[in-house]
């Protein structure tokens, strides 16, 4: 890595913070002409050797630019113009990052799909989303595919080799290249997780999915020794708004191709970050067993959004790194450093955000210093113009009292591509609802208690999810690595009963369900929270399945046991129902009452 410092001036930072035609369609653009710095490498991608040892590549603005105008000319070759979607199924990393630079300097839309993504859901999606042609690493199951059906095949389907092997002085970009957006031009369609059923696309439009992150420009840690590891997926928006703050602050960042820790960490090692960016999928991993004590030295900031992260998990990772002099607070360029001395630990910043919200919007912070406060989420950012917790007509409730979260922002997406009456079943008295289930403190703090689509419905009244995850990630951390709590039809006029299903500790291999569950309901009794029915031991990665951005499948686990208490078979899927008996612990059949549904969360 360089010696010389990529970052930009503060000064030309904040002359970005009000150009009024930067977007997201063009970000590189302005960060070229704002930086003095634009030849010295800042985003690092990294390759393991012959060796086994970890090799870092570094990128200037300049490269990136080159790569992106390389590829625009294979596109705009392949008759790709303006307004046009297009697929892009490559891998992790820096690579779906430039494809959506080279598509979006031609005024297309690239569809970024994550290549984890199921084959069959993937032909839906892409199918609904109309793309005139498909980018992937391996066409050969949609070219199958589309040979069954050939009405639907779209204009090109072509390897991503051959986009990375293009000869492109032989073509020529058009005139007005790059090409100059309109404020509402959607420049992206983002899938959702697909945890609660086929996935959404959802629209980024250039000034939606910039507005709010102004601040950043001035706010977020950019000394000359700031590093930032980017663990988002990069076909994510949450990937694309951290690229899109790094590449305009000049931040060294490496963009990383696989989330998993036995990769992370020997990266962490060699590049050394001060802020590490990522989902809770890879939190939840760094944060159990040993430590990575080594690769997380200099960190001083988490930076966690998508779902909010769980305190067993977050109170590990703090414990990590050092604060530097005068970074006393999140968002906050350090100052005033012979006043401050340096702190131990770390900070780990949680926002609550989507891509339907375009950023986090809400933000709480976490130090080793900091009182437990289970589902707090904090206040809204500053581009929030509203938040509140509304009932099913979009009436504002009083604080303490659950209901439906709803913000208004500019950062909010136009809508979900081709879906009118979906994006209006998100609109409701003026608000944008996230999709969650909240309360709000009488100091202004929201709670994030669940997924509107998870709560589980029992005979006692709705009992909250996350609260009881909650519970069993920090206080029973000697068992539980991680989690999953699911409402699953219980017997007649019961409604639903909760059931946990849990990955267990290294430690606590040997650990059956009634330990677990014993333990559990300990805790969950402590806190005032529901018990739990049964408890679901997963053993195996197809216990606990993922999405393909990392989220845990709970429509899945909810199919899978759905007949556990009204069935004789406590699995779905043939291969389980053998040995079930010492991985499953039912409960009684009547769950303490939780209390209206005003009730608070663990650990209030």
């Amino acid at each position: 890595m360089s010696d010389r410092s990529s970052i930009a001036p503060l000064a030309a930072r904040q002359r970005l913070m009000t150009e009024p035609d930067l977007g997201a369609g063009n970000f590189l653009d302005h960060a070229l002409a704002a930086n003095p710095h634009r030849a010295v490498p800042s985003v690092f991608t990294h390759r393991t050797d012959h060796r086994g040892e970890v090799v870092l590549r570094g990128h200037s603005l300049l490269d990136l630019a080159a790569l992106r105008d390389r590829y625009a000319a294979w596109y705009h070759a392949n008759g790709v113009r303006p307004g046009e979607p297009v697929g892009v199924v490559v891998g992790e990393g820096l690579e779906p990052l430039l494809h959506f630079l080279a598509l979006t300097s031609l005024g297309a839309v690239p569809a970024l799909v994550n290549d984890a993504m199921r084959h069959d859901v993937l032909v839906r999606y892409l199918d609904h989303v109309g793309v005139v042609g498909v980018v992937a690493d391996d066409p050969t199951r949609l070219a199958a595919a589309y040979r069954e059906n050939p009405g639907r095949r779209p204009r090109f389907l072509a390897l991503a080799a051959e986009v990375q092997a293009f000869d492109a002085d032989a073509v020529e970009l058009p005139a007005g290249h790059p090409y100059r957006h309109a404020p509402d031009d959607v420049v992206a369609l983002i899938h959702s997780s697909g945890t609660t059923g086929t996935p959404k696309s959802t629209m980024l439009a250039h000034r939606q999915f910039w507005d709010g992150k102004q601040p950043r420009m001035e706010r977020f840690p950019a000394e000359p020794y700031d590093r930032l590891m980017s663990l988002m997926p990069h076909t994510h928006a949450g990937g694309l708004s951290y690229f899109l703050t790094a590449t305009l602050l000049g931040l060294p960042t490496v963009v990383m191709s696989d989330w998993r820790r036995a990769v992370v960490e020997p990266v962490m090692e060699a590049f050394q970050p001060t802020m590490v960016a990522s989902f809770p999928r890879t939190f939840v991993e760094l944060a159990t067993g040993d430590l990575p004590v080594r690769g997380a030295a200099r960190v001083h900031s988490w930076f966690n959004t998508g779902d909010s992260a769980h305190h067993g998990h977050i109170r590990r990772l703090v414990t990590l790194g050092e604060r530097p002099a005068g970074l006393i607070r999140p968002w906050l360029l350090p100052q005033d450093r012979a006043d401050q001395p340096a702190l131990p630990g770390s900070q780990f910043v949680d926002g609550l955000g989507s891509s339907e919200m375009g950023m986090a919007l809400f933000g709480q912070v976490t130090t080793p210093e900091s009182a437990r406060d289970d589902r707090c989420v904090g206040r809204p950012l500053e581009v929030v113009l509203k938040a509140a917790v509304l009932d099913q007509d979009g009436t504002e409730l009083p604080d303490g009292t659950v209901g439906l979260l709803g913000v208004v922002s500019p950062s909010r997406t136009p809508g979900y591509w081709h879906d009118r009456r979906l994006t209006e079943s998100f609109e409701l008295a003026g608000y944008w609802l996230t999709g969650d289930v909240a309360r709000r403190s009488p100091d202004g703090r929201f709670y994030h208690l669940d997924r509107t689509v998870d709560v589980i419905d029992t005979a006692d009244g709705p009992v909250y999810s996350l609260p009881i995850e909650e519970v069993l990630l920090a206080d029973c951390a000697d068992l539980v690595q991680d989690c999953s709590v699911v409402g699953v039809p219980g017997g007649p006029g019961e409604g639903q009963r909760p059931v946990a299903v849990v990955r267990l500790q290294a430690g606590a291999a040997g650990a059956g369900a009634e330990e677990v569950q014993d333990a559990a309901n300990k805790a969950l009794a402590a806190a005032g929270l529901a018990a739990l029915a049964a408890v679901r031991i997963a053993r195996t990665p197809q216990d606990f399945p993922l999405g393909p951005t990392g989220k845990v499948l709970k429509r899945e686990l909810r199919t899978r046991f759905a007949g556990l208490f009204t069935d004789t078979r406590t699995d779905t899927r043939p291969e389980s129902r053998t040995d079930t008996r010492a991985e499953l612990r039912t409960g009684p059949q009547t769950d303490p009452s939780t209390g209206p549904s005003t009730a608070p969360s663990a650990g209030q």
